[in-house]
C-alpha cells in the first residue's frame, strides 16, 4: 500500500494532523516527505504537546516508522537537525542523497528579493535554491558534511517497503503550475509531483488523500475570494497564524468549490479529509463517531462529497491527532 496525502487549498489545511493519524492508524513502514522544503510548516498536537515541523513528516508520532525526505525536496540543514533533536529521531531519519541544499546565501537572496516583497514569500531560501538547481549550479545535500550520516537512497527504500505514506507540502492552489500565479510556491505540489519527489511511479499509487479545511485560509499576497477582516475571523474562531512565518492567515469562511474540483481532478483524489469541522460547527469538538456529529455538520460533509464526487473518509474534530473520525473502518 502506497498512499499520498496532499493539500487541496492554499496550504494550512491540517495535513499534519491527518498524517499523524494515518501514521498511527495504518502503521506504515516508511513515511516520506515530498514537496518544496522548510517554507511549509506542518503542525501536529500529540499527547498534549505541540510539534511545529518544517522538514520532517508529522508522521514521526509512529516511533517505528522510517522518516525520509525525497530527492525533490530542498533541505535546510539547521532546520533538519533541530527537528531530529526535537523528536529524538537520529536513528530513523534519512535524506535522499540527490536532494537539494538550501544555503545561507539562498536565504539572504530570498530576503532581499523584490519578488519576496511582491508575492509575500516565506524568505526561507527555497525559491533561490530551486532556481539554482534549474540552472544546474546548485549544491546538493551530499555536499554538506553535517548531513552525510543521514544520506540514503529514498527511491530504493520507498519501492522496497510494502506500506508507505507520502506527505506533500503546501496546497494545490499554491502550485507553480495550477495555482494563483504568480502568487505561488516555486514548484508544482500536486500528487504526481509529490510521488516523483520521493521516487514512486504513478502505477504504484493506491490512494490519494486530499486534505481540505472546513473553511479557507491563505498566507501571503494574491487573489482570495470571500476574504473577511481579521476581527470577523476572530469572532468566528477562524483566525489562524502561519506555522513558519507567524503571519496572520487571511480567512474566507467559505469553501471555493470550483477550485476544489480542479484540485480533486489534477490530484486524482480518491479520498477527502476535512479538518476543523468543530470550528465551523460548534458542538462537534472531540467527536470520534460519524453518527455523533450534528446534523448541520453531516449535511456539510454530504455537500462536499456531492460537489467533488469524492468520498469524505477522514473528519478532524479537534487539534489532537486522536480527535478524528475515520470512516475507512
Amino acid at each position: 500500500m502506497k498512499n499520498i496525502l496532499v493539500g487541496g487549498q492554499f496550504g494550512d489545511e491540517g495535513k499534519g494532523k491527518i498524517i499523524s493519524h494515518l501514521a498511527l492508524a495504518d502503521d506504515p513502514e516508511v513515511i516520506a516527505r515530498g514537496g518544496v522544503g522548510p517554507n511549509a510548516g506542518h503542525e501536529v498536537h500529540y499527547k498534549g504537546k505541540r510539534y511545529p515541523m518544517r522538514m520532517l513528516s508529522c508522521g514521526f508520532v509512529n516511533e517505528n516508522a522510517r522518516l525520509l525526505i525525497g530527492a525533490g525536496v530542498y533541505v535546510n540543514p539547521e532546520v533538519f537537525l533541530k527537528e531530529i533533536e526535537l523528536i529524538n529521531g537520529k536513528e530513523r531519519c534519512g535524506i535522499d542523497f540527490r536532494a537539494g541544499l538550501i544555503t545561507p546565501e539562498h536565504i539572504e537572496e530570498d530576503s532581499k528579493s523584490s519578488l519576496s516583497k511582491k508575492i509575500g514569500t516565506t524568505k526561507t531560501g527555497c525559491g533561490p535554491a530551486v532556481a539554482d538547481r534549474t540552472r544546474r549550479t546548485a549544491a546538493r545535500v551530499m555536499d554538506c558534511p553535517e548531513l552525510k550520516p543521514y544520506m540514503t537512497d529514498v527511491v530504493e527504500e520507498v519501492n522496497k517497503a510494502k506500506n508507505v505514506l507520502v506527505e506533500g507540502s503546501q496546497g494545490f492552489m499554491l502550485s507553480l503550475l495550477y495555482g494563483t500565479y504568480p502568487f505561488v510556491t516555486s514548484k508544482d505540489v500536486s500528487a504526481s509531483t509529490i510521488a516523483a519527489d520521493v521516487g514512486i511511479g504513478p502505477t504504484k499509487i493506491d490512494d490519494v488523500i486530499m486534505v481540505i479545511k472546513s473553511y479557507t485560509t491563505r498566507v501571503g499576497e494574491g487573489p482570495f475570494d470571500g476574504e473577511i477582516k481579521e476581527e470577523e475571523a476572530k469572532s468566528k474562531d477562524m483566525q489562524e497564524y502561519g506555522t513558519v512565518t507567524g503571519r496572520p492567515r487571511r480567512t474566507s469562511p467559505d469553501l471555493h468549490y470550483d477550485e476544489l474540483r480542479l484540485a480533486a481532478n489534477v490530484n486524482g483524489a480518491t479520498q477527502i479529509a476535512i479538518t476543523k469541522i468543530d470550528i465551523r460547527f460548534p458542538g462537534n469538538a472531540g467527536v470520534k463517531k460519524y453518527d455523533e456529529l450534528t446534523n448541520e455538520a453531516k449535511a456539510f460533509i454530504e455537500k462536499v462529497e456531492k460537489e467533488l464526487d469524492v468520498p469524505v473518509t477522514l473528519i478532524g474534530t479537534g487539534p489532537d491527532a486522536e480527535e478524528i473520525i475515520d470512516k475507512r473502518t
